[in-house]
């Protein structure tokens, strides 16, 4: 799919797990919360129609990885997934933009991508973990705070449960996660 004019969101391919992992190592290792190739991997296997990349200019400059995953639950990011969850609730897991394109709107694109993809895959909610003080950005974009959930330290001390609903046509769909045998 195609946004707009050097920009393009398609679906994540196994070629592209190098430019991910660097992308995810440069946006969290200074945090502490860089994952293994190997943990990352395993969760755009639990759902692939629900992980993107985005190019600008035929270069991997962002991604989105997202699972379904139960309401006020969360991966451990110290393992990799062992189960498809079978959830009404989509979990935004990562949105990474590189630096030097962060602040264009890219990681709103990644956001609405994900969210039409939610909306026409009949999931209910959309939830994330925001890291880093990044829970301003979220909130500007429909996700409320959830405090009552209760974080590892893994997560790190600024971590933040939030979750948005996604509104559904008039048709209720099942999630495409839950018609997998």
């Amino acid at each position: 799919m195609v946004t707009a004019a050097g920009v393009h969101i398609r679906p994540l391919s196994e070629g592209d797990w190098a430019d991910i992992t660097a992308l995810e190592a440069a946006a969290y290792t200074d945090l502490t919360l860089s994952e293994d190739p190997a943990a990352l991997k395993s969760r755009a296997r639990s759902s692939p129609s629900t992980c993107f990349v985005l190019e600008w200019e035929w270069r991997t400059v962002g991604y989105v990885l997202a699972l379904p995953y139960p309401l006020f639950s969360y991966p451990d990011l110290t393992r990799s997934e062992e189960a498809v969850h079978h959830a009404r609730n989509l979990h935004l897991h990562d949105l990474v933009i590189a630096e030097p394109f962060r602040r264009r709107g890219l990681g709103r694109r990644l956001l609405h991508a994900l969210t039409a993809r939610a909306r026409s895959e009949g999931y209910e909610q959309i939830s994330l973990i925001a890291v880093g003080g990044s829970d301003a950005f979220w909130a500007v974009n429909g996700f409320h705070a959830r405090r009552e959930v209760e974080l590892p330290p893994s997560y790190g001390p600024q971590a933040v449960y939030m979750s948005k609903g996604v509104r559904q046509d008039r048709v209720s769909r099942t999630p495409s996660a839950a018609r997998r045998p």
